[in-house]
């Protein structure tokens, strides 16, 4: 299986690539601001389409190139409910200084949108994902986790978005973030993972459960629960 990933735009957001070895699609998790051309560079010398984006949530620096990605390929674009208008109205999700930035732009949803639940399970590329409401850095944000094999046997994997990093975990002080949500959401969702789950955060470097677990300076005292 194919997992890959680069960090693109002025926030370094991670776009990831997953495919199955050999196969011709692939799904994209978070096309953020300057993530369109790499993107397609890659995908051309693959000779590879984009079957779906996923999109952890809503802010701006995961999903500027939604469009533009799920447009090229004809492709629907997955997010929840909770954040689907910073699709179209991305100032409502960010801070003062990012809305002069943007003032005079105007953004547009794909084509298809659809909409993600708690518990959703589903099959894209010949991959299987599931999807955890995990709101806290915002309403509608979500963790989409699968399974890559290796020669040394299957590996879990969890794309956090900006719920929880190496280190440290997402903040909380945007419109629609909750601190104590968010911890909420890594205990009930993300703690209660296997130690050798792989995270891969929407910004910074992979880690895994097991080390965020016994590293991380937010996450002391809590426990995975269900």
């Amino acid at each position: 299986m194919l997992v890959t990933g680069f960090p693109a735009g002025m926030f370094q957001t991670n776009c990831y690539i997953l495919a199955q070895d050999d196969a011709c699609e692939c799904v994209v998790i978070d096309p953020g601001q300057d993530a369109a051309e790499p993107l397609f560079e890659f995908l051309d010398s693959k000779d590879m389409s984009v079957t779906a984006v996923l999109l952890t949530h809503g802010h701006l620096d995961h999903m500027w190139s939604a469009r533009e990605v799920c447009e090229r390929y004809s492709a629907p674009a997955y997010i929840h409910p909770d954040d689907r208008y910073m699709l179209t109205d991305p100032a409502r999700g960010i801070g003062p200084t990012m809305k002069d930035f943007i003032k005079d732009m105007s953004f547009v949803e794909p084509d298809e949108v659809i909409e993600l639940s708690d518990g959703d399970s589903f099959e894209l590329a010949g991959m299987s994902f599931s999807v955890d409401h995990t709101p806290g850095h915002t309403q509608g944000s979500v963790v989409f986790r699968t399974q890559a094999g290796t020669a040394e046997g299957p590996v879990d994997l969890a794309f956090t978005g900006d719920t929880l990093f190496q280190g440290s975990i997402g903040r909380s002080d945007l419109p629609g973030g909750n601190h104590e949500q968010l911890l909420d959401s890594v205990a009930k969702k993300l703690l209660i993972l296997d130690d050798a789950t792989v995270i891969l955060p929407g910004h910074g470097d992979n880690s895994s459960i097991g080390a965020e677990r016994s590293s991380n300076p937010f996450l002391v005292g809590l426990s995975g629960q269900k």
